[in-house]
């Protein structure tokens, strides 16, 4: 019976430790394959980790905690459900912010368009109002997308502003040509710019993630060094004792 307790205890602790590493894993916008990286394992083993199969070492256990900016007792303890609930509570509030923010942006456009629409009925196309609603609105989801960290919404943003603007730019000058009676046959080729504007965020984007990812690995490397510095002057400490004692 003993055995079977002894066992039971084990495997709740594994589950634990497992919880946690999947939790400040994905907490640090890792996958398995860049854990396993980091800590020279491969990513069979933190997936075994991460099923409750097994457990860490304790010298790998202090390197996942430096890297996870924790400590050894966050990733061994409870702490995990409270902090989920609060991440998930931020980002639904974040989300909720960015559609209040848009909606409020259109509601003023919409009012604009209905005020020209009565006072002066005809006298332009005030339609195209919507469209200068757009770049406005892409602008500000990329304030929110900086502001927190949000990089698949912040490239679709920039995207966004960049045809977005250029189509602003076309419609303005056509309504202006065909009001002055100008030949506006050239005016398509605005549309040109979006190629190398958008050929430039791709490739901001790939050397920002670049040089991200260089940073972490420096980060690990040197973080490595000091877990392994700290473990033998901890086992000199141990072996001093010893001969001390002895």
């Amino acid at each position: 019976m003993w055995y079977y307790n002894i066992m039971d205890i084990i495997n709740e602790i594994n589950q634990k430790i497992a919880g946690n590493i999947v939790f400040y894993r994905k907490q640090a916008g890792m996958t398995q394959a860049e854990l396993a990286e980091k800590i020279n394992y491969s990513d069979k083993s933190v997936s075994k980790w991460e099923s409750g199969n097994g457990v860490p070492d304790v010298y790998t256990l202090m390197q996942m905690a430096k890297l996870f900016k924790v400590s050894l007792n966050d990733l061994v303890g409870e702490k995990t459900a409270p902090t989920v609930v609060k991440e998930q509570r931020t980002k639904g509030l974040e989300t909720l912010i960015m559609l209040l923010s848009s909606g409020i942006i259109w509601l003023v456009a919409t009012c604009f368009f209905v005020a020209l629409q009565l006072v002066m009925p005809g006298a332009a196309p005030w339609w195209m109002v919507f469209i200068y609603v757009v770049p406005v609105n892409a602008i500000l989801l990329i304030v929110f997308a900086c502001a927190w960290k949000y990089r698949l919404l912040n490239f679709i943003s920039v995207t966004t502003l960049i045809w977005s603007a250029l189509v602003t730019f076309f419609l303005t000058g056509r309504a202006l040509a065909i009001a002055k009676g100008w030949v506006y046959r050239g005016l398509w080729t605005v549309f040109l710019l979006g190629a190398p504007l958008q050929v430039l965020e791709i490739l901001w984007v790939f050397f920002r993630t670049s040089l991200q990812h260089r940073k972490h690995k420096r980060l690990s490397v040197n973080e490595a060094t000091e877990i392994a510095e700290t473990v033998n002057t901890e086992d000199g400490e141990v072996e001093s004792a010893k001969d001390g004692n002895e």
